[in-house]
């Protein structure tokens, strides 16, 4: 049901040696949310999403995922719970077809539980998932090997990895990065079918005009910290959000 809260961050900090990457940032996601995390190069954002998925274990806080404490769980674990992720380095298994890369996620525990071994023909359910965000199956596009598509194809296929495993959020990590306008034009009413269907959205993103389209709230981070969270506009708004994209940012 839309407004239910299905993830609370509370006080979560990650420090490499002596840089503080993450400090104290604390937030909820509610479902049929798309929440924009935006900050200047190097604030802190993708080890915000990393720590939330397990690649990166936090030195203090806690994530608490439909009531359960997820906080350091291995990235596996987490994505099984319904918990999904893209790469800013996207990671396809470059020697295999496009559809193949789906295999994996519709083989996971967690689709296996929701089918009842009732899922059949996994290949068709790929191309079909494909098919539906953007693969031209006439085109053959779905059985060519993933490392030669074009770089729109790849982000794209990055999302059927994640839908593949039906998951509840998907975090995106900039998504629109290396996109053409026309790519990212096809990529937007993409993500909102997504919402439509039930997906809530954490959304790492530079390019922020675009990003506004999709994002019902957005959280600014600058040198780690949270120092900004509401409506888009209305925060993009603020002095200590005008200063901090400006000034630059802080730690990876």
């Amino acid at each position: 049901m839309a407004g239910d809260i299905l993830l609370e961050v509370t006080e979560l900090s990650k420090s490499f040696g002596g840089v503080h990457a993450v400090v104290n940032v604390g937030f909820t996601l509610s479902r049929g949310d798309v929440l924009g995390v935006i900050g200047p190069n190097g604030a802190g954002k993708t080890t915000l999403i990393n720590l939330l998925t397990g690649f990166v274990k936090p030195d203090r806080g806690r994530v608490i995922y439909k009531n359960r404490d997820i906080t350091g769980a291995a990235p596996n674990k987490i994505a099984n719970l319904g918990l999904a992720r893209t790469f800013q380095a996207m990671r396809p298994y470059h020697s295999l077809p496009a559809y193949k890369n789906l295999i994996l996620p519709l083989n996971s525990p967690r689709i296996k539980k929701a089918a009842h071994g009732k899922l059949g023909d996994r290949d068709s359910v790929a191309i079909d998932i494909l098919e539906e965000i953007g693969f031209e199956r006439d085109a053959r596009v779905p059985y060519k090997l993933a490392g030669s598509l074009p770089l729109g194809y790849q982000k794209k296929l990055e999302l059927a990895r994640c839908i593949a495993l039906k998951p509840e959020i998907i975090l995106c990590d900039e998504v629109f990065s290396g996109l053409s306008m026309a790519e990212i034009t096809s990529m937007v009413p993409l993500l909102e079918k997504m919402v439509m269907q039930g997906v809530t959205l954490i959304m790492v993103e530079h390019r922020l005009r675009e990003l506004f389209r999709v994002a019902n709230r957005v959280l600014v981070m600058n040198f780690g910290c949270k120092i900004a969270e509401g409506p888009p506009l209305e925060t993009m708004a603020r002095d200590d959000v005008k200063a901090a994209y400006l000034g630059g940012g802080g730690s990876k």
